[in-house]
């Protein structure tokens, strides 16, 4: 009796194993339906982060003044140092910002390496757009 219970132990065990390996085929089979919207969500969104018109972004201002002052502190900056600057109009005066950060911790730590060439640069509070 003892035998007969271990060829029936043994023979269930296979079958389940094998009906449980074999079961797993055809779940891996995944398809996913994507709306369209979606990439031109996202297309739009990248748009926005590189033309600076996305809100709670953090830049460095090095400059408040006249157009061409404006001009000849852009390109001594650019000479130094790497994070994008760009030139903002706010009435009356032209401004030099840089960077386009996503946090106050990546703009306060670009800040101290350019405060050692502009000491007078700050960061000014982030706009909601």
């Amino acid at each position: 009796m003892n035998i007969l219970s271990l060829k029936n132990l043994l023979l269930s065990t296979t079958l389940c194993l094998s009906y449980a390996a074999f079961s797993q085929d055809d779940s891996a089979k995944i398809n996913i339906s994507q709306n369209d919207m979606i990439n031109e969500l996202s297309q739009t969104k990248t748009e926005l982060q590189k033309s600076h018109n996305i809100g709670d972004r953090y830049v460095i201002q090095l400059f408040s003044g006249s157009n061409g002052d404006a001009s000849n502190r852009i390109k001594d900056y650019e000479a130094l140092y790497e994070y994008p600057a760009r030139i903002k109009y706010e009435a009356p005066n032209y401004k030099v910002w840089v960077g386009n950060f996503r946090n106050r911790l990546e703009a306060d730590r670009a800040l101290l390496v350019i405060k050692e060439t502009y000491p007078s640069a700050f960061i000014p509070k982030p706009e909601r757009k």
